[in-house]
């Protein structure tokens, strides 16, 4: 039996197969296993009384899997990332992921374990801290589409 493709049959399967190898490169790009390259840097605001505690609590417990400033690591995604905005990932989600850890579904680091150490005030000044990371960098809130 031969199988008969036309070119255009070709051109369509290749323009579907490079649009979702660019939607993939988007959202797990070559920054996804080591955070932002040395080109990108996370601007840092002045920040809220409660963002300062958030940011101590952060570099003692988070930084060395999510990096310095959320940027990122080996171990950790980074979470001054879009993925991470407020409508797609609630304050609850970090909260549960501290509290409960959370399976890997975003980025291939494998599951994230729980942080029993941080309190739940440590986990509310983490979050504020991070928001204020995310805004400060153009992330804002927008509703997460399936």
């Amino acid at each position: 039996m031969k199988l008969r493709v036309s070119f255009s049959e070709l051109l369509v399967a290749g323009i579907v197969v490079t649009g979702i190898g660019l939607a993939g490169w988007q959202v797990f790009g070559s920054r996804a296993g080591t955070g932002p390259s040395p080109a990108l840097t996370i601007r840092v605001p002045a920040l809220s009384t409660q963002a300062t505690a958030g940011k101590n609590a952060f570099d003692a417990n988070c930084a060395q899997c999510h990096g310095a400033n959320g940027s990122g690591t080996d171990k950790g995604p980074p979470l001054v990332h879009d993925i991470y905005n407020p409508g797609h990932h609630a304050d609850e989600s970090f909260h549960r992921a501290v509290r409960q850890g959370v399976r890997q579904h975003h980025w291939p680091f494998g599951d994230m374990p729980a942080q029993p150490q941080v309190s739940k005030a440590q986990i509310e000044d983490i979050v504020r801290y991070v928001r204020e990371l995310q805004q400060a960098n153009g992330i804002v809130s927008r509703p997460h589409r399936m």
